[in-house]
């Protein structure tokens, strides 16, 4: 009876250890192609093809950039003593306002010129941000938004310390107006006048919930259980955590919540959970028929005005 004891408790022994260990490989793997800056993302974003227009008006753009913008670096407060890069394009008209353009996820800010060229039109001064583990600045892990946040509020430091009286907008895409709403939560100075969200998801677990589904097919438990605990780990957030409607809801600054109604990679139905959790002065723009990030290519004229009236209504 001994030895049978021994044996039962010696295989529920391996069993343990082996569940731990496929906990521990799973959570590892999905962090990875999921977090990890230096992984391939073309599974979960998709082959990208450019024709030759698009690669003319890319070039075309960091023409632009190149022309107008200059190198800035901040160090980063919170989550890491980083290096942060962002592009500085001072307004060819005298102005006090900053616009803060901030990227999706695995971008850079490169990637919003075409926004920083808008606002710039409009004759404001814009600061367009490499978030930490992308484009010039650094970090090893992409922090969804919730340790963006704070290196946001580092730069909009940096700008009130330019001149006391800038006023600051936020503007973010995707994974950056996660970050714009994630920001929003903090404590800002009052030099934050308005922020504008564009198809930003409700929670970091959310979007990762819904991706583990549309991608692969499968349920929250037991692999965004084990990826979330590997972030904890190496990238010290907590998916739940990373919520923009748990930081909307605390938030003064008016905002602008805007998604395309054929959004499927950040669901549109995440907009009304934000814009509802929102306890702000807010408005909500829909661009039918617009998909991810498209909004304002699918109907600029709404899409523009209709920020250009935001701005107005709050910038003073």
């Amino acid at each position: 009876m001994k030895m049978i004891k021994y044996i039962i408790i010696s295989i529920i022994i391996v069993i343990l250890i082996m569940l731990i260990f496929s906990y521990y490989f799973i959570g590892n793997y999905f962090y990875n192609i999921s977090l990890n800056p230096n992984t391939d993302k073309q599974f979960v974003l998709g082959e990208l093809k450019e024709d030759d227009k698009e690669i003319i008006l890319k070039e075309k753009s960091n023409k632009w950039l190149n022309n107008y913008s200059k190198d800035v670096y901040i160090d980063s407060t919170q989550n890491g003593n980083l290096r942060l890069h962002a592009y500085e394009i001072n307004s060819e008209k005298e102005s006090d306002v900053w616009t803060i353009v901030i990227h999706g996820y695995t971008g850079q800010g490169k990637d919003m010129i075409y926004y920083a060229e808008e606002f710039f039109k409009r004759g404001y001064n814009v600061l367009i941000l490499d978030l930490r583990g992308h484009g010039q600045s650094e970090g090893n892990y992409i922090g969804m938004g919730w340790h963006d946040r704070l290196d946001v509020i580092d730069w909009i430091d940096y700008l009130i310390d330019k001149k006391d009286s800038n006023k600051v907008i936020l503007f973010g895409l995707s994974m950056g107006a996660a970050t714009t709403m994630m920001t929003t939560g903090e404590e800002l100075p009052n030099n934050v006048k308005l922020a504008i969200s564009d198809c930003g998801y409700s929670s970091v677990w959310d979007e990762f919930s819904h991706q583990l589904k549309l991608l692969f097919n499968l349920p929250e438990f037991p692999v965004l259980y084990a990826a979330n605990s590997s972030c904890k780990r190496k990238a010290k957030y907590d998916f739940k955590e990373a919520s923009s409607i748990k930081q909307v809801k605390k938030s003064k600054t008016p905002t602008l919540f805007i998604h395309g109604s054929n959004d499927d990679f950040v669901p549109f139905k995440m907009l009304d959970e934000v814009y509802e959790a929102a306890n702000c002065e807010k408005e909500k723009l829909v661009i039918e028929g617009a998909t991810h990030g498209m909004s304002s290519s699918i109907n600029p004229e709404l899409y523009w005005r209709t920020v250009d009236d935001f701005i107005i209504k709050y910038i003073e």
